[in-house]
């Protein structure tokens, strides 16, 4: 949908909505009911990364979060440091989970050497979560997988773009796990694998054995400049990608990870939440 067109279709849910009479509201509301239910018969789920939030605390990234009706949660360590104890890590989940939110996993996890990955991995399993989403050096890939097979909590690795050293794209992950535990996988994070230049409909499907978890977001452009901006507004095909990964059977979350606006995120967010949901009911 181009600028103009995107626009208009939005001045004429808006004036349509103000306009229409009891009856009519009730189909509107009926239809954003419909959006929900085409989200919860999905094979995969929308969450949130609380990277999004970083500017707020843990009890008002649990509210937001609720606030947009996502049910899933990833915490990176501004919400819950790496180094907390074990009894502040508990306490710290126990209101995520009394908050009806499924904290389901942590990250992006940068790992130097092996007390980090340890780290790491007593983190997740004391808090409950069954996926880091990590960037390990790649010479501890090996002790990761050990790692893996010790816990059962898997690791999904999260490329960073052209900028990045270890993991731009998907593929650059891949190629140095493809021989090892299936639970060590990958985090496609679409907004970074279209700006460094790779289509990520193509990178889902290429790596659908791997495919442990999605961040996903739009960007301006399709290059090193691309920012983020609100889903619909910038250059990926979310439709296709959305089509793409209900092919491959993704069984996922799809986690929202808006990194524009980090003072009032929440307007944003939430346009791009609705756009996905939007989406989901016209693929149903």
């Amino acid at each position: 949908m181009t600028g103009n067109k995107r626009r208009d279709f939005i001045k004429s849910a808006v004036f349509g909505a103000s306009t229409v009479p009891f009856a009519g509201a009730a189909r509107l509301f009926s239809s954003c009911s419909a959006m929900i239910t085409a989200e919860k018969t999905s094979p995969f789920s929308l969450g949130l990364a609380s990277y999004t939030l970083r500017e707020f605390s843990l009890e008002q990234t649990i509210g937001m979060t609720r606030r947009l009706g996502l049910e899933k949660l990833v915490l990176k360590s501004m919400h819950l440091p790496l180094d907390s104890t074990d009894e502040f890590i508990r306490a710290a989940t126990e209101k995520v989970r009394s908050g009806g939110l499924d904290l389901y996993g942590c990250g992006v996890v940068y790992m130097t050497n092996q007390a980090e990955v340890d780290q790491a991995f007593h983190y997740a399993r004391t808090a409950g979560m069954r996926l880091i989403i990590g960037a390990p050096n790649h010479e501890l890939l090996g002790y990761v997988n050990h790692k893996i097979q010790e816990s059962d909590i898997a690791l999904a690795i999260h490329n960073h773009g052209p900028e990045d050293k270890l993991y731009p794209t998907p593929a650059s992950a891949y190629e140095k796990i493809r021989g090892l535990d299936r639970r060590l996988g990958l985090c496609i994070d679409v907004g970074h694998t279209v700006r460094a230049g790779v289509n990520p409909c193509e990178a889902a499907v290429r790596f659908a054995d791997r495919l442990l978890d999605v961040h996903i977001k739009d960007v301006s452009a399709a290059s090193k400049d691309g920012t983020t901006v609100e889903i619909g507004r910038g250059v990926i095909d979310i439709p296709a990608f959305l089509r793409t990964i209900f092919k491959i059977g993704y069984r996922g979350v799809l986690a929202f990870e808006y990194e524009k606006d980090g003072q009032d995120p929440l307007p944003g967010l939430a346009e791009s939440v609705g756009y996905v949901r939007g989406v989901l009911k016209a693929l149903a």
